[in-house]
């Protein structure tokens, strides 16, 4: 049974569209609705809006849309039935007791309790005498007891089932041990500890919940099963959406969150005071962690490693990081070193004075485009100039691009008027070029995975016809009586738009209103996209009456077409029969 229908209304009405989306994107009005930049994947024109109207979002970009429940979903990483908890907790509406299918719950609850058991087992093994080689190594690295016990960090065992046995003793099935990814399960049907002599970091996320784990392997053992192995996916974790030490650094960071490239990095730091940083998971920092960050801060200091990968993987964030409207300042370290091993060298006063000296990312692009580059002769100097006018050309900022030009072409002597040129030129070639990208985009949407119904192409006259039907109804259920009537659901012709339609029907006939709520249950992300995008757009047409009538016929026919096959079951007496109907309900419209 479902969640009622005046509960889901009361979670709604106090966790208003606009307000609730306004707490991870920066909205701006347009028209009677609302724009900003998707927080589900990178851009830098606005192409996600806010539908008050219809209590509704659609991304252009990505094909991501829905209601507040999807909303809270995605951004959260929360099935249907939590993400009605969390905007429940929020706004204290009390949620019955039962009545609902809340079994994804509990195979996520199931999750969290096997991590949580899971990280006592490895800091209590880190903590015993078994662990001493494991404690040596982090004491070894200058961390303190304290901070070994805050960060929750421990030692998986050299075994292949210790793991196992601990938690098949506090109740736990084999299959719930391998759906949380702590326990694998072998070609022979055995199973095993995935974390076997490894130092162990577990990943907490914002609310405090262990969701994965980290486990570095022994110097010796790094090139035998790999220096990191980490959690898959699972249930309550995602590497692309969670970052290392923001369950702390989401309370120190108000002014600025600093990007660090690993875990030892994140701990060295916070141990000696600079409680505001985090670092990716094992791999490229994503748009969605770039948005988690934008929800907490205003500012990112960028501090990855000096070598070749690490300032490849700066450049990348950087990138990243300018869609969310963060300022985004770049900390070179000296000697090639990595942030765990500087403060260590040179403390915490040199650290602050290192943080301080950041400075922007157009400045510390220009400074590497520079490097290795003798700017000295006449061919070093065109060819650093044509790389720095390429840079410049992506600020979007007039101010910013002019100062920048003026700078270069006093230092390097070149007229300022040139210099302008080359610069408004390549933007020009990057217009046309992100123009073209976006298209791709909304042609290929990240959300729908190719073609969210497939089925238009084969029959794309059918598929049109059954859209602009879904939309009348989605804006005029009253319709619904009608369309019922002259169109049962096995009519539609393909798919998705059938068991939609079905949903639409079946709802009105409980005497509920099909809201995106209602769908937010039966379809997933892309498919609610799909139909927040029929809600919202103008396929209803001006006179929905007729359109409807219209899109019925089409329907109809195209249905007879489909099974006037040789190979249809249906037999010439019924179709010419129907045929028959058809024309006569015509000529009396005529």
């Amino acid at each position: 049974m479902a969640i009622p229908e005046d509960v889901i209304n009361e979670i709604k009405y106090r966790n208003e569209i606009e307000a609730t989306i306004s707490q991870y994107v920066n909205l701006k009005r347009r028209g009677k609705n609302l724009v900003g930049l998707c927080p589900f994947h990178s851009e830098k024109t606005p192409s996600f809006t806010v539908y008050p109207e219809s209590a509704s979002f659609y991304c252009f970009g990505c094909g991501a849309g829905g209601d507040v429940f999807t909303f809270t979903g995605l951004m959260e990483n929360l099935d249907y039935i939590e993400s009605v908890k969390l905007l429940a907790e929020r706004s204290g509406v009390t949620l019955p007791q039962d009545g609902y299918d809340d079994s994804m719950t509990k195979i996520k609850n199931t999750v969290y309790d096997i991590n949580r058991e899971t990280a006592r087992f490895f800091h209590n093994y880190l903590m015993s005498p078994d662990g001493k080689w494991a404690l040596d190594y982090f004491l070894g690295r200058g961390l303190s007891l304290s901070t070994i016990k805050h960060f929750g960090l421990g030692a998986a065992p050299d075994s292949w089932d210790a793991l196992i046995k601990h938690l098949k003793s506090k109740g736990f099935t084999i299959e719930d041990m391998v759906t949380a990814n702590v326990v694998g399960k072998s070609q022979r049907g055995t199973y095993y500890d995935r974390f076997r002599k490894r130092y162990m970091f577990p990943i907490i996320n914002i609310r405090g919940n262990v969701v994965a784990f980290s486990g570095r392997a022994l110097p010796e053992d790094e090139k035998k099963g790999g220096k990191y192995v980490n959690t898959a996916d699972t249930p309550v974790f995602k590497k692309s959406l969670n970052l290392f030490g923001i369950n702390f650094a989401k309370n120190h960071c108000e002014e600025k969150i600093i990007l660090v490239e690993g875990n030892m990095d994140v701990i060295s730091l916070h141990q000696a005071g600079f409680q505001n940083v985090v670092a990716p998971l094992g791999t490229s920092f994503t748009s969605e962690q770039a948005n988690l960050l934008a929800r907490y801060t205003k500012e990112i200091v960028l501090m990855l490693d000096a070598d070749a990968a690490g300032q490849k993987a700066l450049l990348r964030a950087s990138g990243i990081l300018e869609n969310t409207g963060l300022k985004v300042r770049v900390v070179v370290i000296p000697d090639g070193k990595d942030p765990d091993e500087y403060i260590k060298k040179n403390g915490a006063d040199r650290f602050k004075a290192l943080l301080s000296g950041a400075v922007s990312d157009i400045e510390y692009k220009l400074l590497m485009a520079a490097d290795g580059i003798d700017v000295h002769k006449d061919d070093g100097k065109l060819k650093y100039l044509s790389l720095a006018a390429s840079i410049i050309a992506d600020e979007d900022d007039i101010m910013t691009r002019d100062v920048y030009i003026g700078r270069l072409s006093d230092k390097y002597g070149v007229s300022r008027t040139a210099f302008s040129t080359k610069v408004d030129e390549l933007r020009k070639n990057k217009k046309r070029y992100k123009h073209k990208k976006e298209v791709n985009d909304i042609i290929r949407p990240r959300f729908t995975a190719g073609d969210i119904n497939p089925d238009k192409r084969v029959h794309p006259k059918a598929a049109a016809a059954e859209e602009s039907l879904l939309a009348v109804l989605l804006k005029h259920p009253d319709f619904y009586i009608e369309a019922k009537e002259k169109l049962p659901p096995e009519k539609i012709i393909t798919p998705l738009n059938r068991r939609i339609y079905e949903i639409i029907i079946n709802t009105l006939d409980s005497g509920r209103h099909p809201d995106i709520s209602v769908f937010s249950e039966k379809l997933i992300p892309s498919e609610i996209g799909y139909l927040v995008s029929l809600q919202n757009g103008d396929k209803a047409g001006n006179n929905a009456k007729a359109v409807l009538k219209d899109c019925i016929e089409v329907i109809l026919e195209e249905g007879i077409i489909l099974n006037s096959n040789p190979d249809s079951d249906t037999s010439v007496e019924d179709w010419a029969s129907y045929l028959k109907n058809m024309i006569e309900r015509k000529n009396k419209e005529n």
